[in-house]
């Protein structure tokens, strides 16, 4: 069981989406976006930041389950200007989930797109219809919203897939080894993947 925080940075508007995992059931908790009315960008990411902050803040407060945080990576954009801002905005999403002691996953857009709607180039109209079927919602969320809901819910897809790869591997009596606080998969697991 666990909570799952998905944000998808953007610097004039940073969705989230935060989601119940437990086992193959996923639950809705909250989604919603931090706008950023202003011009000047510093005051936009202090706002970003904030944000994340008082939102990751009370999930904290009012949950004793692990709490784990999934962001978009930034593609390339064709205009520079716009590349920086978005990796500044990503940034300060980052540094407000990292100042929580949560550790952070990234994701690019297609892994997220393949994770919820089986597409990789899915336009975000799909994603959102996807979204509101995956957390059975009875109202479509707004785009930046389903985005970042979109992207706890990838997380919650790749970290259930990789359980169950472990736990498999571990039923088998073969698989994985624990080296240095870290578990890893034997040569016999990664070419059953293939």
């Amino acid at each position: 069981m666990a909570i799952i925080i998905g944000i998808d940075p953007g610097s004039r508007m940073t969705g989230y989406g935060i989601i119940h995992q437990k086992g193959d059931t996923l639950r809705y908790l909250d989604a919603g976006t931090i706008r950023t009315d202003t011009k000047e960008m510093p005051e936009r990411l202090k706002r970003i930041f904030q944000g994340l902050t008082r939102i990751t803040q009370y999930h904290l407060k009012y949950s004793d389950e692990p709490i784990h945080a999934a962001v978009e990576q930034v593609f390339m954009a064709e205009n520079p200007d716009s590349a920086l801002k978005l990796g500044q905005a990503r940034g300060a999403a980052i540094a407000a989930l990292v100042a929580l002691d949560l550790e952070v996953s990234e994701y690019t857009a297609r892994q997220i797109k393949q994770s919820v709607c089986g597409y990789g180039a899915a336009d975000k109209v799909q994603v959102q219809e996807m979204v509101c079927r995956i957390l059975k919602l009875d109202v479509t969320p707004q785009q930046d919203a389903a985005d970042g809901l979109a992207c706890a819910i990838c997380h919650a897809h790749s970290s259930h897939s990789m359980n169950k790869l472990l736990m498999n591997s571990t039923l088998r009596g073969r698989g994985t080894s624990k080296k240095k606080g870290r578990w890893r998969l034997t040569e016999e697991d990664l070419a059953s993947l293939k």
